[in-house]
């Protein structure tokens, strides 16, 4: 087990490595805009659309100097504690500046609902400003959620669950300066609002759970602070990264006096990166890491503010592990997929991923359990402009499976 440990570790800060390197010329390993420059022999369902629909498509000049693409899929998901969802994803990416010195900018908006009386309404931002001068990011979430937890720490079976019905607003805001090429600093706002948290349980969430904060029947959790944010970012494209290096260190601080019902702080520390293998631009033959720590420092964090798998700030990690299986006051992951294009058009292509990761545990914090998953998918092309993807994926591990559909990649 201590061999286990030792490798995730290892491979963190192998993946962290670009944080202190980022003097180097990036720019050799980053293709311009991170789509082909002529996607004249690229195909995308538009233009099947267009074809049947007999539109004529634009010319190379009209779609190299376009500045925004939509991409929307409706999409029917399962409910926790039974029941199906409909989920309408929609990806906006564009650019707010000269192609050629400018990130692509996205907006993810992703509203479900159940006919009843689950919905959810996420909406997540990633802006760069004209020649990357900032980089802001929002992600705002307003949500009716019934959630499994399995309690702390990463040894319970996967029967022994317990169905959480609550209420959540998340509003998380922060904006960064660019002090060095692809490195910035700044600082952010964080609001977490937990309300009505209920359960079906005789003897109540905090009995389950063995852990007496933000777990009393019917209570509120209220978190609000401030973060302080570091990035190192070569990614031109963050909906679908060719090349590039990512790594994203957020401490933040909550506090009684910005109305926190506790003090408490927490570090999120992100890494990846992406290793290309395709002899031309734009082609999709890439290797993709992925790694980050999360831990909070203090004992009086809301029991739903633990970190958890499924649960950091992207909701992206332990695809085929059911959300918040796994939760503690640490948690390490470590994530790596292939992708590669199936057809010379790009118009389809696959992925295969696998992950593990593992929970502090609530007696002596130490890392107990390894959890594993692995899994593949089918990607197809929607839009060859912000080179978004429709991703098909199926995962499992031990005592579950699932299907997931999205816009965009995991990471």
């Amino acid at each position: 087990m201590r061999k286990l440990l030792s490798v995730i570790h290892f491979c963190l800060l192998l993946t962290l490595f670009p944080l202190f390197t980022y003097s180097q010329n990036a720019s050799n390993a980053i293709i311009e805009n991170n789509v082909p420059s002529d996607t004249s022999k690229q195909k995308d369902l538009l233009d099947i659309g267009k074809s049947i629909l007999k539109i004529k498509p634009k010319t190379l000049e009209e779609e190299k100097n376009k500045k925004a693409y939509f991409s929307i899929l409706p999409i029917s998901g399962e409910l926790p504690g039974g029941g199906n969802i409909l989920i309408t994803s929609t990806t906006a990416g564009f650019y707010l500046g000269n192609r050629d010195s400018t990130y692509l900018s996205s907006v993810v908006f992703t509203p479900y609902w159940n006919f009843r009386s689950r919905f959810g309404i996420p909406l997540r931002s990633n802006l760069w400003l004209a020649n990357n001068t900032w980089n802001i990011k929002g992600d705002t979430h307003f949500m009716v959620y019934p959630q499994y937890t399995w309690g702390l720490g990463g040894g319970q079976p996967s029967e022994d669950k317990l169905l959480i019905n609550y209420n959540y607003i998340r509003f998380y805001q922060s904006a960064l300066k660019r002090i060095k090429p692809y490195f910035y600093a700044g600082i952010g706002y964080n609001l977490d609002y937990f309300h009505n948290i209920h359960t079906d349980y005789p003897t109540g969430l905090a009995d389950f759970t063995g852990y007496n904060y933000g777990t009393e029947e019917g209570s509120n959790a209220f978190s609000s602070g401030i973060s302080l944010n570091l990035l190192y970012d070569t990614r031109n494209n963050s909906i679908n990264p060719i090349p590039g290096v990512y790594a994203n260190l957020i401490y933040r601080v909550n506090s009684t006096l910005l109305g926190s019902n506790s003090t408490w702080r927490s570090i999120y520390l992100d890494a990846r990166k992406y290793i290309p293998f395709a002899k031309r631009p734009g082609q999709q033959n890439v290797l993709a890491v992925w790694s980050y720590f999360w831990t909070v420092l203090d004992n009086h964090t809301p029991y739903l503010n633990l970190p958890s798998i499924g649960m950091e700030p992207q909701y992206k990690s332990g695809r085929g592990i059911e959300q918040s299986r796994y939760r503690g006051k640490t948690l390490i992951y470590l994530e790596s997929e292939y992708r590669r294009d199936i057809t010379n058009n790009g118009l389809f292509g696959f992925v295969v991923f696998a992950s593990i990761n593992s929970v502090s545990d609530t007696d002596n914090s130490r890392f107990k359990h390894i959890n594993p998953a692995a899994g593949a998918g089918l990607r197809v092309k929607f839009n060859k402009g912000s080179n978004t993807n429709i991703a098909i994926d199926y995962g499992f591990s031990k005592g579950y499976s699932g299907v997931s559909v999205s816009l965009g990649e995991a990471f």
